[in-house]
């Protein structure tokens, strides 16, 4: 069997995705993080600080502000594991809360089957199980998924959107890896018990667009999820926004094995892990996204039947040239290291 029929099943088999038809493309790959700081110029671009912390991954055009153009142009380094890719991809961290009201991050780990990452995140882009063509992002293009004031269940939280899962086994040993497949072990609120293998999140960003705008005052108007169905089995998008794009997703994974003593929790039962925008509900959560490919090798290998982190349509790089690029660090104050009193950004 060919090693693309060969993860293809493996990724069958683990229920990510139904039997693949030819034609079909999954691109997954690893992304180092570039920043950890409050920076956020798809929501917030006049603001330096912006309200909360985000972990940030993909080329060094990252700054306050990324000018709406094609920012393939504006980045000569990337680290993600193609090298072609200047996107930006950002999440929300996490922190745990300890009794004694005091703070301390999450660190974010490599993904199963990726190596050489510096924390960040693992990157998807999907075609339709069926094989069906999609239209690759443009350039200028921007999104958002999930709503970081967002406190209780509906919206984008509906499941398969963005969820949780609790990792019972170090190195994810026995889990199954499909994203938000399963709701015996996975929720769209943070767990509520440790989670000794580590914390995920996954992502999934709308699939339908209108065709015209490259963005929109709420960075989601001008995107829908299916009318009916899902990406994965072509559920039909609606009329307002024709133009299928490809299924963007991340998968974010917290080492929290290091927060998992039971004893250091509140004695209410209460889960102590908060997202950086004062979140402990999970309900928040969201990602941000700024297309930078170049040129036209996204669209190219969306129609090349690529599988996993090789695509011959891609160049590719070695993590030990992708962490070596960096931005300057632009917000002068402790987000990473140490016991914090505070959030950053927020009042407590």
């Amino acid at each position: 069997m060919q090693l693309k029929s060969l993860f293809s099943a493996a990724l069958f088999a683990r229920g990510l995705f139904a039997a693949p038809a030819a034609g079909q493309t999954v691109l997954r790959f690893g992304c180092s993080q570039i920043v950890v700081e409050r920076l956020d110029p798809l929501v917030n671009p006049d603001q330096n600080p912006s309200p909360h912390v985000h972990q940030v991954v993909g080329g060094n055009a990252f700054a306050p502000e990324v000018p709406s153009t094609d920012v393939s142009g504006l980045a000569n380094c990337t680290t993600c594991s193609f090298s072609e890719d200047f996107s930006n991809y950002w999440t929300a961290n996490m922190y745990f809360k300890a009794l004694n009201g005091t703070y301390k991050r999450v660190p974010q780990i490599p993904n199963r089957g990726n190596t050489g990452e510096s924390g960040g995140m693992t990157v998807y882009y999907t075609s339709p199980y069926d094989g069906s063509k999609v239209t690759a992002f443009k350039p200028g293009f921007r999104m958002l998924a999930g709503d970081s004031a967002q406190r209780t269940n509906g919206g984008i939280t509906k499941w398969n959107a963005i969820c949780f899962r609790c990792y019972t086994a170090k190195n994810f040993g026995g889990d199954n890896d499909a994203p938000c497949s399963d709701k015996t072990v996975d929720s769209v609120t943070l767990p509520s018990k440790p989670c000794p293998g580590g914390m995920r999140t996954t992502i999934r960003f709308p699939t339908c667009w209108d065709g015209t705008n490259l963005d929109s005052a709420d960075h989601s108007s001008h995107v829908s999820y299916p009318e009916t169905g899902t990406f994965e089995t072509s559920g039909p998008c609606p009329s307002t926004h024709p133009v299928k794009l490809p299924q963007l997703m991340f998968e974010v994974v917290w080492d929290t094995s290091s927060f998992n003593d039971k004893s250091q929790w509140p004695a209410d039962g209460s889960q102590p892990f908060i997202l950086s925008m004062g979140d402990g509900t999970g309900y928040g959560q969201h990602g941000d996204y700024i297309f930078g490919w170049k040129g036209n090798v996204l669209q190219t290998a969306m129609e090349s039947a690529c599988f996993g982190a090789t695509c011959k349509a891609l160049k590719t790089q070695a993590f030990t040239d992708a962490n070596k690029c960096a931005v300057p660090v632009t917000v002068k104050e402790d987000v990473t290291d140490g016991w914090l009193t505070t959030l950053p950004g927020m009042a407590n």
